[in-house]
């Protein structure tokens, strides 16, 4: 047994004397003095965050990774080739990229921090033998303090008084349903289950309490969970791993092509090795595409921003990426592919069943019989159980001023609230009308809550709801319509049929039993005498309430999402199999020969059995939150990518372990949002799927503003091929400043537009990319320099030779310098631009026809055409900037020329697409 295990039972097994003198406390409380003391003492009590790393290293890691270094070298090399105006442009670059990461990330993380909202404000504590408002993180060991419904809990507590005390402890362990609290000790099954113990992050559901802090801050189990987590690292997301294999790539490609053209200006070109040197840096600084990085930073910064709008809030910008490459989700159930809003669907009788409509708490729906709408007045059977229901409930539904529901209490009684409204029963006029006298509140032993009422100034009654063996047990006769009679075998089988009929579907049932017995004389005595024993004796059965938590209703979507795209999803959840395995089958998740593994069995699993079970349908039922660390790993171990919920603190190890870990924001704990790298601001499933399909298009668009920056890198090298393999003869038609222009300048914009471009049709009909799979690959290479660069290059030379033919070109030599040379670079440069125009459009899609797709429909790049032609235009008529990328003005006929050559790199490149999609039609 754990210390800290240990520590819990002492406490728990104790007498309230016993508790109180091991914490050198009293019932009355602290005093003020003492309190200062043990504050100084154990310290504020808090949850210490993670140490978070300084602004200043956050902000210098964005300048440190493989690609920003890789554009440092280059600008250094732009210097040492003699041109500081390039080194500068290209290190401009790299800090303007590395400024916007920053701000991005800081964004996000204050987003995050304003989610942060765990230990409540304020606490009702004894203080100096009076009861006083302390702040929270001021209460120390020993305070004694009050909780009610409603109440987060600030402190480990052992109770001292404890009045029908009903508390969610999900964000420990995962269990949906409220905890029954009491001074008694008992044990009960599981971790946290002492009946007499509450704990820091979970909160009273009913009920009111009395009880003595025994541990606060990050000695509470909720901050010793905490300090694991914090001590996990974060491994590289996969796109930062693809980016750093993307850079290596370049640069040994860059290196290979300068040393290749280092050797030909020697032997080819006789150029001295101190030239040939300088001319293959050039080269060098040609090939390395300078936009890629502010390029990918802008579009995850994008897919940020779209993902926010659809309510999922990502801390990390390669976090966008991930989610592209996700193939399994481990999700929670309670929640997020459920309402988290128990509601009543059914109520049984004898001889009646009656439906009723509506979802969630609030009274949206009809109670039917047969079909026919009826109100609690129309059956006699149905009113005498929603008035028992009504009356032996503690919990009441409230609306804010958004007109969002807020219980104050149970979900299950929320639920019973609700159905005697649909019903038209007036709650509220009913507890009027039959004061509560006493209450025997609900226990884990007996499953029952009891509670007596005058009924009028004769007789009391006695309301009973709980489990239906429990309550049966206490039944001797049965309401059957409108009479009562003597409760028989038969009516025990039907009873026993009807509710086995129900748990199938996963459906919950609560019996309903009431007792009426005449009032003595002397009623406050009457009632001071009874029992448990004596009051829940002789009940009369009035029915079953059937109840469920219902799927939100665009999961079904959701998941066939999932399914197509061949993401598995696997239910993890505290809740029971049978309850688990139903939703399962009913939202489509599996199929009902799915199996279904307890958390004991996992427990026992050996890692090889577990392996090969996660390989089939799995769905895990009554496992702690703990657990799901085990099968996250162990699904990482089948080379899987995980991306895991949770909002509880006993989830964080898990999610900081996941791929993604995806946290709550609506109900999560501060802990589970500090470990996830995704929070959802709606605590929805189908924001996961949709945030998994804009990872996947984000990874598409990389690759496609990829293609299309490395297709200018063909037209620009092709020159200097030329001149190489000429031996001098044809000149250098594009300056190294020109080529800069292309990347950093008219390139830029457009990529970005492309960054933006919306999901192919499809996007979510494909399987997740293998891991062995990379942004820059054979079709990448081959389509931006075998094909788009091909065809950009040879465009780009005869725009060289079409202005040389105009001036006399073959009679004279190919101009080396003067008006005509300056004239054929311009044109060299503008023709390079006009090819990547339709390069844009081309790149916006694989194999669908961009008209189909809608030429104009990306607004961003024609934005970014129009840049480029401007900047063309400008390069090309601006004195002084002339000289720096030696450009001048250029005709009519070039202008002409220039617009015509999109035209057929477009329609040739849509033919291609046309061919490709019959050929995968005929095939298929």
């Amino acid at each position: 047994m754990a210390a800290s295990d240990q520590k819990r039972e002492r406490f728990a097994a104790a007498s309230n004397e016993d508790v109180l003198e091991t914490l050198h406390s009293r019932v009355e409380g602290l005093s003020s003095a003492e309190a200062t003391a043990r504050l100084t003492q154990y310290g504020p009590n808090r949850i210490t965050r993670a140490k978070q790393q300084s602004q200043l290293k956050i902000f210098l890691k964005n300048f440190i990774s493989l690609m920003a270094i890789l554009l440092w070298v280059s600008g250094l090399i732009a210097m040492l080739t003699g041109t500081p105006e390039l080194g500068i442009a290209i290190w401009l670059v790299n800090i303007i990229n590395g400024c916007f990461s920053f701000w991005q990330e800081f964004q996000a993380k204050k987003a995050t921090d304003s989610l942060m909202a765990m230990l409540p404000t304020y606490t009702q504590v004894y203080r100096d033998g009076q009861l006083q408002q302390v702040d929270a993180t001021q209460i120390v060991p020993g305070d004694v303090f009050e909780l009610q419904a409603g109440n987060a809990i600030p402190v480990d507590a052992r109770l001292l008084e404890a009045t029908s005390v009903q508390v969610d402890q999900s964000a420990l362990t995962g269990e949906s349903v409220p905890e029954s609290k009491f001074v008694k000790y008992d044990p009960g099954e599981g971790e946290f289950a002492e009946s007499n113990l509450v704990y820091a992050g979970t909160s009273i559901g009913a009920g009111t309490a009395k009880a003595v802090a025994i541990a606060t801050g990050m000695n509470t189990e909720f901050g010793q969970i905490a300090s694991l987590t914090q001590q996990q690292t974060k491994s590289a997301s996969p796109l930062q791993r693809e980016l750093n294999r993307l850079t290596k790539q370049i640069s040994l490609i860059a290196i290979g092509i300068g040393l290749a053209f280092f050797i030909a200006a020697i032997f080819f070109v006789h150029y001295p090795a101190a030239k040939a040197f300088i001319f293959a840096l050039g080269m060098i600084v040609a090939f390395i595409p300078e936009g890629l990085l502010p390029t990918v930073t802008l579009s995850l910064a994008q897919g940020v921003q779209r993902m926010a709008k659809k309510h999922a809030l990502v801390k990390d910008l390669n976090s966008v990426e991930t989610l592209g490459e996700t193939t399994v989700i481990c999700s929670d159930k309670t929640g997020t592919l459920t309402q988290n809003q128990m509601t009543v669907n059914h109520i049984w009788t004898r001889d009646k069943t009656f439906t009723i409509s509506g979802e969630g708490y609030v009274a949206n729906g009809k109670v039917k019989k047969d079909g026919q709408v009826i109100t609690y007045r129309d059956d006699s059977d149905l009113n005498k159980l929603i008035t028992v229901a009504a009356l032996n409930n503690d919990t009441t539904v409230e609306q804010d001023e958004a007109g969002t529901p807020k219980i104050l209490g149970t979900p299950t009684e929320a639920a019973l609230v609700i159905v005697a409204q649909k019903a038209g029963f007036d709650v509220a006029a009913a507890v009027a009308a039959a004061p509560r006298l006493k209450e025997f509140p609900f226990d884990s032993e007996r499953k029952r809550m009891s509670t007596v009422h005058q009924h009028d100034a004769h007789t009391l009654s006695i309301c009973a709801k709980g489990s239906l063996s429990d309550t049966l047990s206490q039944c001797t006769t049965i309401a059957d319509d409108g009479k009562i009679r003597p409760l028989t075998d038969d009516d025990r089988r039907a009873i026993d049929a009807a509710n086995r009929h129900y748990a199938v579907q996963g459906l919950r049932s609560l019996a309903v039993a009431y007792r009426e017995i005449p009032a003595a004389a002397d009623q406050a005595a009457q009632v001071d005498a009874l029992t448990i024993e004596t009051a829940e004796q002789d009940l009369t059965f009035l029915g079953l309430t059937i109840m469920a938590d219902p799927p939100r209703p665009e999961i079904y979507d959701a998941i066939e999402k999932c399914h197509h795209a061949n993401i598995k999803i696997i239910m993890v959840t505290g809740d029971s199999t049978l309850t688990a395995k139903s939703i399962a089958v009913k939202i489509g998740l599996t199929s009902d020969k799915a199996r279904v593994v307890t958390g004991t069995e996992l427990d026992a699993m050996s890692e090889a059995d577990l392996q090969e079970a996660l390989r089939g349908e799995i769905i895990f039922a009554r496992v702690a939150p703990e657990q799901k660390y085990k099968i996250v790993s162990t699904l990482q171990k089948n080379g899987e990518i995980v991306a895991s919920t949770g909002d509880g603190v006993n989830d964080a190890p898990a999610l900081k372990k996941a791929d993604i870990g995806v946290a709550m924001g609506v109900t999560g704990t501060d802990v589970a949002k500090d470990a996830a790298d995704m929070i959802l601001t709606d605590d929805n499933f189908a924001s996961i799927v949709s945030a998994i399909e804009e990872g996947r298009t984000v990874y598409a668009n990389i690759q496609k503003f990829l293609t299309y920056i490395l297709t200018s890198n063909m037209p620009e090298a092709f020159p200097s091929i030329l001149f190489l393999f000429s031996r001098g003869l044809i000149p250098l038609p594009m300056t190294v400043m020109q080529i800069l222009t292309v990347d950093l300048g008219t390139d830029m914009l457009p990529a970005l537009g492309l960054g933006a471009e919306k999901a192919e049709p499809g996007i979510m009909h494909q399987p997740p990319r293998k891991r062995t799979a990379h942004l820059m690959n054979k079709h990448v290479l081959w389509t931006a320099f075998a094909w788009y660069g091909l065809i950009a290059s040879l465009i780009s030379t005869g725009a060289y030779f079409f202005v040389n033919v105009q001036n006399g070109w073959p009679s004279v030599p190919l101009a080396a310098s003067g008006t005509v040379y300056a004239r054929a670079t311009t044109l060299v440069l503008g023709a390079i631009v006009f090819s990547q125009i339709a390069n844009a459009l081309n790149c916006r899609t694989k194999t669908v026809s961009v008209m189909r797709f809608g030429i104009f429909s990306n607004h961003r790049i024609w934005f970014g055409i129009l840049f480029e032609i401007a900047l063309f235009a400008f390069l090309a008529y601006t004195p002084g900037v002339q000289a720096l990328f030696n450009t001048t003005a250029i005709t009519a006929a070039d202008w002409l020329f220039l617009f015509i050559i999109p035209i057929p790199i477009f329609l040739i490149e849509e033919l291609r697409k046309y061919l490709v999609r019959r050929m995968a039609k005929t095939i298929n």
